[in-house]
């Protein structure tokens, strides 16, 4: 039974229907299928899935993204609350959009695939000033900032990435918290996330969410 839901949830998904999604997911849980092996098996494995088959055409496929991920989170949310147990958080991310930048949906992406992932987010919303990001990340405890911009000049803004970092560095900061961006100008240049002195990027929103997870895990070792 859970090979046939495992197949048409990934069909739904990748047919960006939320509708279908949700009323395979229901009537699996109705037919016996754990909330755990819904999130785990079906949910997790299809965003997986997901990193591998869609073109890298990002631009061409952003409606599917952005769908996937919605569906990912709200799945996820409706069976986390009915968890025998609370599920184990594997840590928590802040997020938002570099300074002048206003643009949300690349960061509402990301959002969506790191709560699949069972990592929380912190939203910190648009035009988030360099303080903010890392005061935010120390308040909740989290090693990972990510920040979207999807301008050439807000990625590379005094503003932006590059004053995130000074001020890690300003604080001692460097070990304990870890820089990812992502966003248009960073396909465009794969490199810029080093020039920003970012630690790492993500060429889209559910390759972002595998990105700070490997992050997140390898600062644990």
């Amino acid at each position: 039974m859970l090979t046939e839901i495992i197949t048409a949830y990934n069909e739904a998904v990748f047919d960006t229907d939320r509708d279908r999604a949700l009323e395979i997911i229901h009537q699996a849980v109705e037919n016996g299928i754990s909330p755990e092996d819904i999130v785990f098996q079906v949910v997790i494995p299809a965003m997986e899935l997901m990193i591998k088959s869609i073109s890298e055409d990002f631009d061409a496929n952003l409606a599917q993204h952005f769908m996937a991920s919605q569906i990912a989170a709200q799945v996820t949310d409706e069976m986390v609350a009915k968890f025998q147990k609370s599920p184990e958080i594997i840590g928590t991310v802040v997020i938002g959009t570099s300074h002048g930048d206003m643009h949300t949906l690349g960061k509402r992406i990301v959002s969506g695939c790191l709560r699949s992932l069972m990592i929380e987010v912190v939203d910190l919303g648009v035009n988030v000033a360099p303080e903010k990001f890392v005061d935010e990340a120390l308040a909740h405890n989290s090693p990972i900032i990510a920040i979207s911009s999807m301008m050439m000049h807000t990625a590379r803004s005094e503003l932006g990435c590059t004053k995130v970092r000074e001020i890690l560095k300003e604080r001692n900061l460097e070990d304990k918290i870890k820089i990812v961006v992502g966003g248009a100008p960073y396909r465009w240049d794969p490199n810029l996330y080093k020039t920003v002195q970012a630690d790492a990027w993500a060429e889209d929103g559910i390759t972002a969410g595998k990105v700070i997870k490997d992050l997140m895990t390898g600062m644990r070792k």
